[in-house]
């Protein structure tokens, strides 16, 4: 089902309002007005259930669009006129009101509590509205104006169902002032959650005071263009706050939801649902692989070319891609026949890790330079590019590039041949990849490598250079912790403690974090912090990139704002095509059409026109969305461009 903007006409809003907990409250068999304390215990619970900032929809539609848009990614046909081709979107406009609609029964049933009864309540409300500003800042980033303060209060005396839209100035400003109450609220004294109503944090409110008090990093970035002066004080703010921020693995946003469900794997798995054309770009895993940076195993999949599938070849008497080619040694036996002898290069697991090609229109080449690319184009596919088995039947081509890696998305049982990712030749059976528990997934929301590399950014601006290497070392160090345990949590391919769960090539090594290996990427030119002032800031924001490769609206955010990555850049350069440039490249989403049927539609009308937005039709390219910019990005510096 495909949720859009559409999805906050008045028909959906008062649906999702009107209804929000009516189900578990009839499953209670009582009225909302006679909600008791363990109710509203489930109902954060069930908050939590549903918050969902990162669903299906969005890697399925959007992601595509927003790592190509950021110069990070690509899709699956390569860089060409897809980089400015729409498709449908979705799930963003749609799911800060997934939490909110429980804000909203908690807010109802606490009405005329008081005392040590509120204190034992008061923090279950503070930590949904914690959960729910930090999916309404996703909507804000594509949208701006969204239906917030009177947005799910249908259900009760004085609300609507038509909510008037607020401006992302007064969110922003709100959301802050919500967050230093929501601290409050954590930090008072006889407040309690239950442990095992909390799946976040088991009931420990200082570490729900630290998330509260980091969100705040995360709008404070989105002010840099905007307002730069209350940017540097809410990031100062952070900082001394009583109550702390992330600066520790321990703190991180790092949780799964359930192990196991009758209602809804989704609780589980994340979603039920595949998604593909997520690609690796070749300067993006050039910069990681030549940073020997072990992020790069942990985001993307190895490559199907393993050493056994090379030999297959080379014993055919077939040519390897030549990327792929420089990085084998090669034997030769007394017969003439090569074999592969071992890996070159910077080995296993190093070897496995290629982007997609950034030229331009490399899909449609019809010469056969990028075949290794793009076999199913190559009109010579079936001979010079296959191996077959013993009988000369089971054709198969091998996948030469890496692709995002799913598995760090979302969980379940790997049986499909395509997501086991062991590669086996023609007509050998393959192993399923599967665990007895079905490999419930793990999310980090935010961490301490994020809230680092925030703080690095802030001092340099402050011109603190000292203070902004400290916070940068940190924050890499951080994110690759962080990236290794949740890989680990998350059982991907080529974990050691996985190993006997698919199919291994004999010369395959793990992926796991190896000692020193922080010290050795820190100590590379294009990630140690050196060069000119310029230079510096720009890799704390190329490290902000990479923290979020698998987050494709944080990679859209940070590219927005920062300009980076530059077209010009001697440490990781975007590519430039005179066929887009950076003015045809979209800087939000369409809004969609306001139809005639549609109840809020004077509400959104209103909202667009303040904004000096035109209504756009979702899945449409309009020069308008390239050309009109929301608030937060109207001070900002074009793509591949820093200021």
């Amino acid at each position: 089902m495909k949720f859009n903007r559409l999805f906050l006409a008045a028909l959906a809003l008062s649906s999702i309002c009107l209804t929000g907990c009516r189900d578990d409250f009839a499953e209670m068999n009582q009225s909302p007005s006679a909600v008791t304390e363990a109710n509203i215990s489930y109902l954060f619970a069930e908050a939590v259930n549903n918050f969902k900032p990162d669903w299906y929809l969005e890697y399925y539609y959007n992601a595509p669009m927003k790592y190509q848009w950021a110069g990070w990614g690509q899709g699956s046909a390569g860089a060409g006129e897809g980089l400015i081709t729409l498709t449908a979107t979705g799930d963003q406009g749609y799911m800060y009101l997934q939490t909110l609609k429980y804000v909203r029964d908690m807010e109802h049933a606490l009405e005329g509590v008081t005392g040590d009864e509120l204190l034992t309540k008061k923090p279950y409300l503070a930590a949904a509205r914690v959960l729910t500003i930090y999916s309404a800042i996703f909507d804000t980033d594509m949208y701006g104006s969204i239906p917030y303060d009177e947005a799910c209060t249908g259900a009760y005396d004085g609300g609507t169902i038509t909510p008037k839209f607020d401006r992302v100035e007064d969110l922003f400003n709100e959301w802050l002032a919500t967050l230093d109450e929501c601290i409050a609220d954590f930090s008072a004294s006889g407040a309690a959650m239950a442990n095992t109503q909390d799946v976040v944090f088991g009931g420990d409110m200082k570490k729900w005071a630290k998330f509260a008090n980091s969100l705040k990093l995360r709008i404070a970035v989105r002010l840099l263009n905007a307002n730069p002066t209350l940017a540097k004080q809410i990031a100062a703010n952070v900082k001394s706050a009583a109550c702390g921020y992330i600066d520790d693995l321990a703190d991180d946003v790092m949780f799964n939801k359930a192990t196991e469900s009758n209602e809804n794997n989704d609780f589980v798995y994340h979603w039920q649902n595949e998604f593909y054309g997520c690609v690796a770009s070749k300067h993006v895993v050039d910069f990681m692989v030549g940073g020997l940076d072990p992020r790069v195993r942990f985001f993307y999949k190895k490559n199907s070319w393993n050493s056994t599938i090379v030999n297959a070849y080379l014993e055919a008497g077939l040519e390897l891609p030549d990327f792929i080619a420089k990085n084998v040694n090669v034997k030769t036996d007394d017969n003439g026949v090569k074999h592969f002898d071992s890996w070159a290069g910077l080995g296993e697991p190093w070897v496995r890790y290629y982007g997609m090609t950034d030229d331009w229109n490399a899909y449609n080449d019809g010469t056969g330079k990028y075949k290794w690319y793009f076999p199913g184009t190559y009109g010579k596919s079936a001979t010079e590019l296959q191996i077959y088995d013993a009988d000369g039947k089971n054709g198969s081509v091998y996948t030469a590039y890496s692709t995002l890696q799913q598995m760090m998305i979302i969980g379940r049982s790997y049986t499909a041949t395509g997501q086991c990712q062991g590669a086996t030749l023609p007509g050998e059976a393959q192993k399923a990849y599967w665990s007895e528990d079905g490999r419930p997934w793990y999310g980090l929301y935010l961490g301490a490598g994020e809230v680092n590399l925030y703080l690095a950014e802030f001092a340099m601006l402050e011109g603190n250079e000292a203070q902004a290497k400290t916070y940068y070392e940190k924050g890499l160090r951080f994110s690759v912790q962080e990236f290794d345990k949740l890989s680990e949590l998350n059982k991907i391919a080529y974990r050691e403690s996985v190993k006997g769960c698919f199919t291994y090539d004999a010369n395959e090594k793990p992926i796991d974090l190896q000692e020193g290996e922080i010290d050795a990427m820190l100590a590379t030119p294009s990630y140690a912090f050196t060069g000119t002032t310029q230079e510096k800031l720009e890799k704390i924001y190329l490290q902000e990139m990479v923290h979020f490769t698998l987050y494709p609206n944080e990679v859209y955010v940070t590219a927005r704002r920062s300009g980076y990555p530059s077209y010009t850049s001697n440490i990781c350069a975007r590519p430039r095509y005179a066929e887009v440039p950076s003015e045809k490249i979209p800087r939000r989403f369409p809004t969609g059409a306001i139809t005639e049927d549609d109840k809020m539609g004077p509400n959104r009308s209103a909202a667009y026109a303040e904004q000096g937005l035109t209504p756009t039709s979702d899945g449409l390219y309009n020069s308008a969305i390239c050309t009109e910019r929301l608030w937060i990005d109207k001070n900002a510096p074009a793509w591949g461009q820093p200021k």
